[in-house]
């Protein structure tokens, strides 16, 4: 087991996911900027350590940790994530669940998970669960969620929650993005009065590599419309940080923030049955983690 870090009174840890490139390496740099001892978790460990180097070198900060993961779409790997935190990290203070992704076609994980459903939201809903204890031991703390506008006119199927019977790529994403907003008003609410605020941010179409793992027509068109209408990966992580850090938002929780302001969201992101039905059938696949409601 990993030995605890070195972490200075007074200095506040955040773990940020999906760190290695793009909208969460500059969420992790902006955080170490601003004096968070920054986790960086990204895909692979010497490319997450070279990451973790470079926000090092950039921000003058010697303490920028790294977690390199194989697949955060297994809860397996996921465990094993939080296993590494809880025994490094005596407090942790933010958690940024930004990792995520778009996939054109239909994959399955060896423990037969779609792995869109997965990836955004299995991964971030154990992820949280699993440091649950330790955030509210840790309070005030923040988990910010990295959710999307595509969760817009999408709803939850139960019936056909990871494409078993119909999958379209980008209607998947989509529905990932609400079914995360729907976990995380549904953290909120059990957590309330723990010190602990659960919130979903969109952090706009971002110009970054997202998408391009699938090749073809689709990773073009979206480098294509990142050209033409994304925003940098600089104003991106203007939101997420923001919703980290910003004092005035203490004590806000189960919201969802885009340009630095409250969104309702779409109507079907506030559905709490459906949270609730949600967040049960995520328990059960994931082996049925106990997580609590606040004490």
């Amino acid at each position: 087991m990993a030995s605890l870090s070195i972490t200075p009174p007074g200095v506040r840890v955040a773990v940020v996911t999906g760190a290695t490139s793009g909208l969460g390496y500059e969420i992790a740099r902006r955080l170490a900027g601003a004096g968070f001892q920054v986790v960086a978790v990204g895909r692979g460990e010497e490319r997450t350590a070279r990451a973790a180097a470079e926000i090092a070198r950039g921000t003058g900060r010697a303490d920028v940790g790294a977690i390199g993961v194989v697949d955060l779409a297994r809860p397996g790997d996921v465990r094993d994530l939080a296993t590494q935190l809880l025994a490094r990290y005596p407090k942790i203070h933010v958690l940024v669940n930004n990792a995520g992704g778009l996939f054109t076609r239909r994959d399955v994980t060896p423990e037969g998970l779609e792995r869109t459903f997965a990836l955004n939201v299995l991964a971030p809903y154990l992820l949280t669960a699993l440091l649950g204890e330790r955030l509210r031991a840790s309070a005030p703390a923040r988990v910010v969620n990295v959710a999307s506008a595509a969760h817009y006119r999408q709803t939850v199927d139960f019936d056909n929650l990871q494409g078993e019977r119909t999958f379209r790529g980008y209607r998947a994403y989509g529905r990932s993005k609400l079914e995360l907003l729907l976990l995380t008003r549904e953290f909120a609410r059990r957590w309330a009065g723990t010190g602990v605020t659960v919130n979903a941010v969109h952090p706009g179409f971002v110009a970054s590599g997202f998408g391009q793992n699938n090749g073809g027509g689709m990773a073009f068109g979206i480098r294509l419309a990142g050209f033409l209408f994304g925003r940098s990966v600089r104003r991106g992580a203007e939101t997420p940080v923001w919703a980290a850090t910003d004092p005035s938002l203490a004590t806000v929780t189960g919201e969802y923030f885009s340009n630095r302001h409250v969104s309702r969201g779409d109507p079907a992101s506030r559905d709490g049955v459906v949270a609730g039905r949600l967040w049960d059938v995520c328990t059960d696949l994931v082996g049925g983690t106990a997580i609590a409601a606040a004490p």
